[in-house]
């Protein structure tokens, strides 16, 4: 899933990556391609992962996880971060999620089980800021229900600002320019046929186009 994230990332471009699986998206950007990686505590220009005997402490990514910095990275005060967040300079964020709507809303904060701490983030800020915002995630949740739905039931993150899904069996365009019908297409599948896939989610999904 991270190296096809990375596929369709241009070269150039400023990109944020969300908590959990889209930050293996870092390991996989081809050298030489001069996108730039920010992060909202505060870091423009970060690297892949490091190896476990060159990792620094004060280093770390929105999600505390240990980083690298690229050369010329720089380092800034988060309202700052924010600030390009919220700003539009920020080309594309790759981000988690618990549900996504065909019509590209956004649930990706809370499950709202007991005890699950809400802690929405800067992924509000992000979907809403970026100039183009898609989500990274497993396709069923673990007890086998689709995380691509019709209409989201868990609290939402941001509305309308998803335009394509990269999942491990399909990569799916949602939202209004989708599909002329409304409703989600697919952009390729791997190990499921069309029909299959909709079966597994129980939509009617547009035709593929490759």
């Amino acid at each position: 899933m991270a190296a096809r994230v990375a596929a369709d990332i241009r070269p150039g471009s400023y990109v944020n990556l969300g908590i959990g699986l889209p930050t293996l998206v870092a390991e996989h950007l081809p050298e030489g391609s001069g996108i730039t990686l920010h992060t909202e505590n505060g870091l423009l220009g970060m690297g892949p992962t490091p190896h476990p005997e060159h990792v620094d402490p004060e280093l770390i990514n929105a999600g505390k996880v240990p980083v690298t910095e690229r050369a010329g990275a720089s380092y800034f005060h988060q309202a700052d971060s924010f600030a390009m967040m919220r700003g539009g300079h920020i080309d594309v964020c790759v981000l988690g999620a618990f549900q996504v709507s065909v019509s590209g809303d956004l649930a990706n904060w809370s499950t709202g089980e007991p005890g699950a701490v809400p802690a929405v983030g800067g992924a509000m800020d992000l979907a809403v800021g970026a100039k183009r915002t898609v989500v990274m995630m497993k396709l069923l949740t673990k007890d086998g229900q689709p995380k691509l739905v019709t209409e989201c039931t868990l609290p939402l993150t941001g509305v309308g600002c998803v335009s394509r899904i990269y999942s491990d069996v399909a990569v799916l365009d949602v939202g209004p320019d989708a599909s002329p019908g409304g409703g989600a297409r697919v952009v390729e599948t791997y190990g499921v046929s069309h029909g299959e896939l909709e079966e597994m989610l129980g939509l009617s999904l547009g035709s593929t186009s490759r």
